[in-house]
């Protein structure tokens, strides 16, 4: 077991029934958002394509991600359980098909949650944030990434 391991065990959020809290991510977020989507990447060592990571991780995920915290059309929500953030997810408003309907939809991804707080209904009250976010955007459709 890794030392990572035992912190995440030991973590406040790790021992709390505590309904999870859901907000969109700031720009003051960023160690928050590069921490869970590189955990998130870093979970499937052997995916084709997810399992490449490049050495210079995290410098280019901070530019990337920072990029995406101030973009317009689209935002990421954070969970936090014991005021401590343990889930993610990103959603982008996207422009459909000319060809296809419908002409907008939500592209939902990164979807994570810490290891030690899954199943406790923290991706539950995620994708009810990113289902709200997108009624108030008139969007009627999701297409959910997955790794």
């Amino acid at each position: 077991m890794t030392a990572g391991r035992l912190a995440e065990r030991a973590s406040p959020a790790a021992h709390t029934s505590a309904v999870p809290r859901v907000r969109p991510a700031t720009p003051r977020d960023l160690d928050a958002v590069v921490a869970l989507r590189i955990a998130l990447l870093r979970e499937h060592p052997d995916h084709p394509i997810y399992g490449r990571l490049r050495t210079e991780v995290d410098r280019r995920a901070r530019e990337l991600f920072a990029a995406q915290l101030r973009a317009r059309t689209e935002t990421i929500f954070l969970a936090e359980l014991a005021a401590e953030v343990v889930g993610i997810v990103r959603c982008v408003e996207s422009i459909g098909s000319p060809l296809l309907e419908p002409a907008r939809y939500a592209y939902v991804s990164s979807a994570y949650v810490r290891p030690d707080v899954r199943r406790r209904g923290v991706l539950r009250a995620l994708m009810s944030e990113v289902e709200r976010w997108c009624v108030a955007r008139g969007l009627d459709q999701m297409r959910l990434h997955n790794v």
